[in-house]
């Protein structure tokens, strides 16, 4: 009989079988993906499904949507955006507190919005657990624009949309990036916007995937005129 896997032979064959054929290359986010431990944010009902290829639901699965994104899917989303140690981050559904934990690894500063009560409290609480020190959790609505209106270098939307909101194409800084997982099953795309002046956007949409929604962003009309 084979013994059972270890939790580092799990993670490796995740990282090795799942990531990196997902084109994440940069050897600093597959060190990153090594080091903060992904079980240490599954509910612990599902802990024994850290590795796998899916999405994880969390609490007791009651509310639709409320899930951590599939390894590869968070993996590649934080490989593409290119996040640098001196940036700000405005994450939009923190969910476990994972990608939180691998975007404050990259960035000087995360903000983390989440509207579930019960979830931002875990998440903050899992966070502080594993000594990240510069991510705020904060239970709110990321559908409804930050009263003070700041600026961010970085912005991931951590679940699917039907369209970006201008708002937060507006609160992205000049050489800002946005990450967004965008349209309908059974075909959505990630979309990489990068503000490259006061008036222009530029967009790419390198992989497709599906994700839940996120709650409270608008959806396309049914009708058309």
């Amino acid at each position: 009989m084979n013994p059972t896997p270890t939790l580092e032979r799990l993670r490796f064959n995740m990282i090795e079988q799942q990531i990196r054929p997902w084109d994440v290359l940069d050897l600093d986010i597959l060190d990153l993906l090594a080091t903060i431990h992904r079980e240490d944010y599954v509910p612990e009902a599902h802990r024994t499904l850290s590795f796998f290829d899916m999405e994880l639901p969390l609490l007791d699965g009651s509310v639709p949507g409320e899930i951590m994104l599939s390894p590869k899917v968070e993996a590649r989303m934080l490989h593409d955006l290119k996040v640098q140690k001196h940036e700000s981050v405005l994450e939009i559904g923190t969910g476990s507190g994972f990608m939180a934990a691998l975007l404050g690894a990259r960035a000087a500063q995360v903000l983390s919005l989440e509207i579930n009560p019960v979830l931002a409290a875990s998440a903050a609480e899992t966070l502080r657990r594993n000594g990240v020190s510069n991510v705020e959790v904060r239970h709110a609505d990321g559908a409804v624009p930050l009263p003070s209106g700041p600026s961010f270098d970085v912005i991931v939307l951590s679940g699917s949309v039907a369209r970006i909101p201008q708002n937060l194409l507006g609160s992205l800084k000049v050489g800002g990036r946005l990450a967004a997982i965008v349209g309908e099953e059974p075909m959505m795309r990630a979309h990489f916007v990068t503000r490259s002046s006061e008036s222009k956007w530029d967009t790419v949409q390198p992989w497709d995937t599906v994700a839940p929604r996120l709650l409270n962003f608008p959806e396309p009309s049914r009708f058309s005129f």
